[in-house]
């Protein structure tokens, strides 16, 4: 058996894995990747035989003890010749000591079980043309994020997120001219009550994050940002399965269950208020 090299990836090298997730069917944003390594430059694994790549494993550390695992790819001629497990333990190691979290396909939510994972909960991707809600009623302002509101969403986020992220929530919310991703954030006499963002996918668009304090600002939201895109593009939208509000919002726009991933942990749950939580950021990074 010969072992691979595995080591951390530019993000010019990782971009091919990104091609690898697009032929697995994950249909990655066009312009994640820069904001997705910035998260954690040496997060993003790769293993070489020679000078081929043959597999591949995020594993982004937030904080001091949080990490979150993605990627998890190895090319179909390699399988079965140890390659995924050399990969996988260089990932765990470079979250030795965290809470780890995953959104686990069906098909291998059994070996994250024996990794050590447990279960926290479903989540559904919700994929359709959405059909053009009216806005609800909120007696809130909505509108695009601002560098103003750095301090302010990445607090709003990190009362939604197992640990704090600023650096990639500004670089999420407030991109690089160019980039094809819109952020907008819900607010009431001064204070947020929700944001969210939607980027331009190999196919169509997701939504990701959607946080909000309530359903109504949930919607609101839902339908600015749908609106902000072509009348015949597919979105999708990440709802855990635990929040009947925003499968609710998924149904109510004609988005139908086409995907779903199992949300589990290896170490402390971090108890996340799932009320509030109506589309995960990204099944990648957490």
């Amino acid at each position: 058996m010969t072992v691979p090299i595995i080591r951390p990836a530019s993000a010019q090298e990782f971009s091919i894995a990104v091609e690898w997730a697009a032929s697995e069917g994950w249909n990655p944003g066009l312009d994640d990747l820069a904001a997705f390594h910035a998260a954690d430059p040496d997060g993003f694994l790769m293993g070489f035989l020679g000078d081929e790549p043959v597999s591949s494993i995020s594993v982004v550390r937030y904080g001091d003890g949080f990490g979150f695992l993605g990627f998890y790819i190895v090319r179909p001629e390699h399988r079965g010749t140890g390659t995924g497990i050399s990969t996988w333990n260089a990932g765990m190691r470079h979250l030795e000591g965290r809470t780890i979290g995953l959104d686990g396909v069906v098909a291998q939510q059994d070996n994250y079980r024996r990794s050590g994972f447990a279960l926290a909960g479903r989540n559904i991707r919700h994929t359709g043309v959405p059909a053009r809600l009216p806005a609800p009623e909120t007696g809130c302002d909505i509108r695009a994020v601002t560098p103003a509101d750095r301090d302010a969403i990445a607090r709003y986020d990190r009362a939604h997120f197992a640990a704090d992220r600023s650096d990639f929530v500004a670089n999420w919310t407030q991109p690089p001219t160019g980039t094809r991703r819109n952020s907008l954030v819900a607010t009431r006499n001064g204070a947020i009550t929700g944001y969210g963002t939607i980027r331009a996918c190999r196919s169509g668009y997701k939504i990701g994050p959607l946080f909000a304090d309530e359903p109504m600002f949930a919607e609101a939201l839902f339908v600015a940002l749908t609106g902000s895109v072509p009348d015949d593009a597919e979105v999708s939208l990440d709802t855990p399965e635990d929040n009947t509000a925003a499968v609710e919002i998924a149904k109510k726009a004609s988005l139908d269950p086409v995907f779903e991933t199992a949300r589990m942990y290896r170490g402390d749950n971090p108890g996340l208020p799932i009320s509030r939580i109506f589309g995960v950021t990204t099944f990648e990074l957490g």
